[in-house]
């Protein structure tokens, strides 16, 4: 039939021009992300060993780990950064992690106006975070 596609679309739009609305008023109501949405990564320093798993398992190479060797020849975890401007957010390092150190935490505002920004520092903690926007 001649106009089966338009038909089609306009039905759709009908549908949502009468329907419920799904605006979120964004700066006074924060939204509710999933927990598997990838945002910003986290590394709980407690449990890394140092391994490079996570650096290595990563295909754009965002991340960098420093590590010293203590008495007992045991890693020890001195420097860990990711460069979040070059992240794919794929996950890979995250599923990687044998000691379920490393995860993402459910924020999405990672915006800033300069590349230097972007660098995270995830054994300093938030507090030594670079601001972002600044």
């Amino acid at each position: 039939m001649f106009g089966q596609g338009l038909l089609k679309g306009l039905s759709v739009t009908w549908h949502f021009l009468f329907g419920k609305a799904i605006t979120e008023q964004y700066p006074e109501r924060r939204p509710n992300l999933p927990p598997a949405s990838h945002g910003s990564l986290y590394l709980e320093k407690e449990k890394c060993i140092a391994c490079g798993l996570c650096a290595s398992a990563c295909p754009n190479h965002v991340i960098t780990i420093e590590s010293e060797r203590d008495e007992q020849k045991k890693r020890r975890l001195t420097g860990y950064r990711a460069k979040l401007g070059q992240c794919l957010f794929c996950g890979l390092c995250v599923e990687s992690c044998p000691q379920d150190a490393l995860h993402w935490k459910p924020d999405f505002e990672l915006a800033c106006y300069r590349n230097e920004d972007t660098e995270q520092d995830l054994l300093a903690g938030p507090a030594a975070e670079v601001k972002k926007g600044a």
